[in-house]
């Protein structure tokens, strides 16, 4: 067994691109040694912002010998087909041999592949390797760049170390040949670096100032910046991002530490933060109060004769500008207020087909309003009923959205008279329907042109200087990302439903969906987003009024996936939607979480068996109930997925509505089989009663009670009677069984 080394050496390679890049390395070797035969014990890759590096330890010499069996045409087959086989297996007619195979004289070819040194097998594997890199972005250079057939690498490739057991592996790609020599850091080192194998890679390099390993480096830069912070008094605010950047940046990190001017905490601190970090890739930190500190940690890639004085001081000078120009976009947006910077919002088109960000911010507010104004927000004080909510939106969600417009459905008519609201309801719908016209306002703010990231953020910080409500403030701070908050914010969660439930019905209305992994609009996040508010925030609602009825399917097919991804129970959310369930989220939540506590009991799982065999057996039976008022007549094959019909009670034995259809004169009845019907006749309107006071517990304990009657009726009943009224009966009892576990969840969804 024998080491290799690789190093593929060029000119800066991108930080983002390098995590990437080493297991693409690991993937291409790996493949190109599996397709000859061989197999490393183990694989490493490394970076720097100049080379890429793989370890293999523990490779074979040569590969094994193997012989190889190809079976072909009919030894009588035409010539064509016979010079055919022989092309493909490379062989001529004499190397053949001649077997029986089922009486029939046919052609095989034997091909021995005798080893091959490891040595050879790496020198075809690392041009392949190299030409196949995926790399994101890649370049041609030089003179050879004319032509397309030329090498295209990140950066112009500069040189390749191939050493497999100390010696160079012949190779050459575009003129570059493989060797032993590399080099070190580009400024703390000149000449170059000579190594003679694996084992003194690293610290070869390490003498010439490279640090190989990208984790080492990140360790010594996280823990660098998090010293010079502590030395200085302050706390560093920890970012793995920035780390593993920085990592990607240097090869001989070193963290320093630098200060800028206090006066420039005037400026939102996230400001301060972004500038520091986009632009420049500095740490920040913070204070013994939590509060932005005027510090700040650089990591130079150098160890600098002065200590990094004069490398500091630059950093320091360019941190100054930088935050020069965000304390002027600061200042220059406050010049005008909110409402004249949301003026401009008529001039931006949110889509060609949906009009401009003014037109979206006049639906969301109308749907936000009404949000607050019905009661449906948690915390919003209600002085109607509940199920009482008007069945108006304005068209919030109508008019553009194609969606259902609440305005043409509610029993009144339209809105209920205002002294019904009540003043804190009133006050909140204001507050929410201002939150949403200003929502947007800080897209057109020169502070948001240069830090996309802050869109809402400073808005929220625009409203807070402008004197508006603090509720209004942080509304617009947080409607793009809307968490719980303590002490609830209804302006907040209304604003930030709306605004998503918004976006969901128009795209959907003009057949923007996602597909694939294709989601340009982020539906998909949208979608689970309103879910968590609605669930989190919300009264018990359905939502059918207001959305379109394939924006309600998304949202419950996203639960589903959300469900499963967390190694939750999507059958039980799909056996809940199956009962029609569909627009009322919270309702749907509660009857799941119900559902699941009564599956995970005995008597749930074994009144799930009972609900199977009865299934299977109406399956079996390809049964259809006979409809109301037909009498006795033979049943009828079905569909699988036809629900069944309510049969006709008998006059001395009535049955309940879509009960059983009863024996002639009630004669008959097996004990189990009157029990099963007396359990029925209670838990019917026990599990129905439950369900529209949104018990489900109460619903499920209802249900609970036909285990015990469903269990007897299958030890002492025989469903499949000779007698053919009998056989009716209990068969139309076994549906009326199935039809009453389906008022709360459909278990034939239900898996295990």
């Amino acid at each position: 067994m024998t080491d290799f080394l690789l190093e593929l050496l060029s000119e800066e390679i991108p930080a983002r691109m390098q995590a990437k890049a080493r297991t693409d390395l690991e993937k291409l070797f790996a493949d190109q040694l599996a397709a000859a035969g061989l197999k490393a014990e183990s694989l490493q890759t490394f970076s720097t912002p100049r080379r890429l590096v793989l370890i293999a330890r523990g490779l074979p010499e040569t590969t094994e010998a193997v012989s190889e069996e190809l079976k072909g045409p009919p030894a009588d087959a035409p010539d064509a087909a016979v010079e055919g086989f022989l092309r493909k297996a490379g062989l001529t007619r004499d190397a053949l041999e001649t077997r029986d195979v089922k009486g029939r004289a046919t052609l095989f070819a034997v091909i021995d592949k005798p080893g091959r040194a490891t040595a050879d097998v790496l020198s075809d594997a690392i041009p392949a390797i190299v030409r196949a890199f995926p790399w994101p972005k890649s370049m041609r250079w030089g003179a050879a760049s004319q032509t397309t057939e030329s090498l295209r690498w990140v950066r112009p490739l500069q040189g390749i170390i191939a050493l497999l057991g100390g010696y160079v592996v012949p190779c050459e790609i575009d003129g570059l040949v493989a060797g032993n020599t590399t080099v070190g850091h580009r400024f703390h080192h000149k000449g170059a670096v000579t190594v003679s194998g694996v084992e003194d890679y690293a610290d070869a390099l390490r003498a010439a100032h490279v640090i190989v390993d990208h984790e080492e480096r990140a360790r010594i830069i996280r823990d660098g910046a998090a010293k010079a912070a502590a030395d200085a008094g302050f706390a560093l605010i920890e970012d793995e991002g920035l780390v593993l950047e920085n990592a990607g940046l240097t090869e001989w990190p070193v963290p320093l530490l630098g200060r800028f001017d206090p006066a420039f905490l005037e400026v939102p601190p996230e400001v301060i933060q972004l500038t520091a970090r986009v632009n420049q890739k500095y740490f920040v930190m913070q204070d013994a109060s939590g509060a932005l500190a005027p510090a700040f940690v650089c990591t130079a890639n150098i160890a600098a004769h002065d200590g990094g004085q004069a490398i500091v001081a630059g950093n320091e000078k360019v941190l100054a500008a930088r935050l020069s120009d965000a304390r002027f976009f600061w200042e220059l947006d406050q010049k005008k207020t909110l409402e004249q910077h949301a003026e401009k919002l008529k001039n931006i088109v949110f889509h060609e087909k949906l009009g401009t960000v003014a037109d979206k911010v006049e639906r969301v507010a109308k749907l936000a309003r009404w949000l607050c104004e019905e009661g449906i927000i948690k915390s919003s004080p209600s002085s109607l009923g509940e199920g009482d909510h008007a069945q108006h939106v304005g068209g919030a969600l109508g008019e553009v959205s194609g969606g259902k417009n609440p305005s043409t459905t509610g029993s009144a008519g339209g809105p209920p008279p205002r002294d019904k609201l009540g003043e804190d309801r009133e006050h909140l719908a204001t507050l929410a329907e201002q939150a949403a016209r200003l929502c947007k306002a800080d897209l057109v703010t020169e502070m948001v042109g240069e830090f996309p990231e802050l869109q809402g953020l400073m808005g929220g910080y625009y409203a807070a200087k402008q004197g508006l409500d603090p509720q209004v403030a942080e509304a617009i701070a947080g409607h793009y990302g809307a968490k719980l908050t303590s002490p609830p914010n209804p302006v907040l969660h209304s604003l930030s439903l709306a605004d998503k439930l918004d976006t969901l019905n128009a795209f959907f209305s003009i057949d923007e969906k996602p597909t694939g992994s294709r989601d340009p609009f982020a539906l998909r996040r949208a979608a689970i987003q309103s879910l968590f508010l609605i669930n989190g925030t919300m009264t018990s609602y359905d939502w059918s009024s207001v959305l379109r009825e394939d924006v309600i399917e998304f949202i419950i097919d996203r639960w589903i996936v959300q469900n499963t991804q967390a190694g939750g129970r999507p059958d039980l959310i799909k056996a809940v939607v199956a009962t029609g369930e569909r627009g009322n989220f919270i309702r749907i939540g509660a009857r799941m979480r119900a559902l699941q506590a009564f599956v995970e009991t005995g008597e749930g799982g074994n009144l799930l068996a009972g609900y199977k065999r009865a299934a299977n057996i109406l399956k079996k039976e390809g049964y259809t109930p006979l409809p109301a008022g037909e009498g006795q007549g033979a049943s009828a094959p079905r569909g699988e997925g036809d629900a069944p019909s309510p049969a006709s009670p008998s006059p001395s034995h009535p049955a309940a509505p879509g009960g059983p259809l009863p024996l002639p004169g009630g004669e008959g009845l097996e004990p189990a089989e009157a029990a099963l019907i007396a359990a029925l006749d209670a838990a019917e309107p026990a599990a129905d009663a439950a369900i529209a006071a949104e018990d489900f517990e109460g619903a499920m304990a209802a249900l609970a009670a036909l285990r015990a009657p469903i269990d007897a009726f299958f030890e002492s009943v025989t469903v499949n009677d000779a007698d053919a009224a009998k056989r009716e009966a209990r068969l139309n009892l076994l549906a009326r069984f199935r039809a009453a576990v389906h008022r709360v969840a459909d278990f034939s969804k239900i898996e295990g």
